[in-house]
């Protein structure tokens, strides 16, 4: 049988799966230590504390909100050379004919802050349900505490249980010794040895499926903690039988301070209230304030196009001169001529028309700034608004019932619970007392076959009772455990020294 469980060790350490740089569990296992690793390791508790941190980042988010936004941007372009249309006339028609390709680069920079109501509470708001989301993990942890608690027991139960089947194998063993030698001294008939192999052949199964079961609570337990099942460890922490001693409103007391979703319902409730707050600023007036600056830069392909422009407008010029000359010399009293030569397109012009051109990509021009303000006082937007504050309002109300709710529950729950605690204790004691008459028993049927005064089934009838008895006392004292446990998880603590 030992080699049997060794083999359904191996056989498990084969098919584990390694889950890399976990937590390794200590040769000697406390139940301290077992849920400090828990907190550590466990997939279902680590994605509540994630939330944790979205609910911190809501926080700052909510902070910034209350800080100006400011955008910018830029961007480059290219326009290629050809005919533009403005409506049914081209460029070519207003005399602007053979426009070159262009490239276009512009940047903007824009700030605006919007300022209301509930921007105003949204950090109120954010911090509410913080304390609900943490009040979740909270209720998270505790559900934990409770599982590996009641994995640990079980793991301890396991262990009683097998240590009793190993027993009651020694037993019947004890008995197959003992009645074979009351065949060779013709006390007995061989019947009496053959119901005690019997016996032994059923306590052997009984120890190997005493040994699958501690095997299979063993790696529940760890999958509990988050860690690989193929890791061996001794339990450490003992449960003593101890009188439950608490008071039921002093345990009332505490778990309407401390029950974990008690206090997220009153953390919800909190943040149903402040919600009313934010629902009603649909009523009052926005803030909204912005500017931008902006430039832009235009470089063309070719100045060929510039060139021609200016000359044209030179040449335009010297036409006007001459024309004003020759009205000057028609008057009756001739003017003096104007001097047409200082209308002369110059090379420093020429060149002037090149470096004005070469803006491309970061020589902007700045287009002029703007900046504006906007108040915005909602007047009727029909029924919606009131209609979110009823919603948030009758939230706020079924929430103040659940809460009420949840402590007369409580209430009651704690109660039953402690009654049920003082009822396994007392069943635990009174299974103890049985166990003892029920070991005096099987010691006098023990003596009385030795002697011929029973017979073999009798004394099988008295291991029985004794087995029973054990069992019976086990399953007694460890139930005390786990309405212990059920009594802590609705405390919302431990009761355990």
């Amino acid at each position: 049988m030992r080699i049997r469980a060794l083999a359904l060790a191996l056989t498990v350490s084969a098919f584990a799966v390694p889950l890399g740089a976990q937590e390794q569990v200590p040769s000697r296992l406390s139940l301290e230590a077992a849920l400090n690793i828990a907190r550590a390791n466990n997939p279902t508790y680590l994605q509540s504390r994630n939330d944790e941190g979205l609910a911190d980042w809501d926080v700052k988010s909510a902070y910034g909100s209350l800080l100006p936004s400011i955008n910018g941007s830029t961007g480059m372009s290219w326009q290629g050379a050809g005919e533009q249309r403005f409506g049914s006339l081209t460029l070519g028609d207003l005399g602007f004919g053979n426009q070159p390709s262009y490239l276009f680069s512009n940047y903007s920079l824009n700030l605006s802050y919007n300022l209301s109501y509930s921007t105003l509470k949204g950090p109120s708001q954010a911090k509410a349900q913080r304390e609900v989301t943490r009040a979740q993990t909270r209720v998270s942890e505790a559900n934990l505490v409770s599982q590996v608690t009641t994995a640990y027991v079980e793991f301890w139960r396991s262990g009683e249980v097998l240590r009793l089947a190993e027993q009651q194998l020694e037993n019947s063993r004890f008995n197959l010794r003992l009645a074979q030698g009351q065949l060779e001294v013709g006390q007995v008939t061989p019947i009496d040895v053959g119901q005690a192999e019997i016996q032994v052949g059923r306590n052997e199964v009984s120890v190997l499926q005493a040994e699958n079961a501690t095997e299979t609570s063993r790696m529940r337990l760890l999958q509990q903690l988050g860690v690989p099942i193929d890791q061996r460890f001794e339990l450490s922490t003992t449960f003593e039988l101890t009188p439950p001693t608490w008071e039921v409103a002093d345990l009332t007391s505490r778990a309407l301070d401390s029950n974990p979703s008690l206090v997220t319902t009153r953390r919800s409730r909190e943040s149903a209230e402040l919600q009313i707050g934010t629902a009603r600023s649909a009523y009052y007036p926005s803030l909204s304030i912005g500017t931008s600056i902006s430039g832009f830069a235009r470089e063309a392909s070719s100045t060929d196009f510039q060139v021609a422009q200016a000359e044209a407008q030179i040449a335009g010029s010297v036409a006007q001169c001459a024309a004003t000359n020759d009205l000057y010399s028609r008057l009756a009293n001739p003017l003096p001529p104007l001097d047409c030569t200082r209308f002369v397109f110059t090379d420093v012009q020429r060149q002037a028309i090149q470096d004005q051109n070469n803006q491309f990509p970061f020589s902007f021009e700045r287009s002029p700034p703007s900046i504006g303000l906007t108040i915005s006082v909602p007047i009727f937007q029909g029924l919606g608004r009131q209609r979110s504050v009823e919603a948030a309002r009758l939230q706020r109300d079924d929430l103040l019932q659940q809460e009420r709710e949840q402590e007369l529950g409580l209430q009651a729950d704690l109660a039953i619970s402690l009654a049920n605690v003082r009822t396994a204790y007392e069943s635990a004691i009174l299974e103890g007392r049985n166990r003892t008459l029920a070991e005096t028993q099987l010691r006098l049927a023990r003596e009385r076959y030795q002697l011929g005064a029973i017979t073999f089934v009798e004394l099988v009838d008295a291991q029985t009772v004794l087995a029973q008895a054990e069992r019976d006392r086990v399953f007694a004292v460890f139930a005390y455990h786990d309405t212990v446990t059920n009594l802590e998880a609705l405390l919302g603590a431990s009761l355990r020294n």
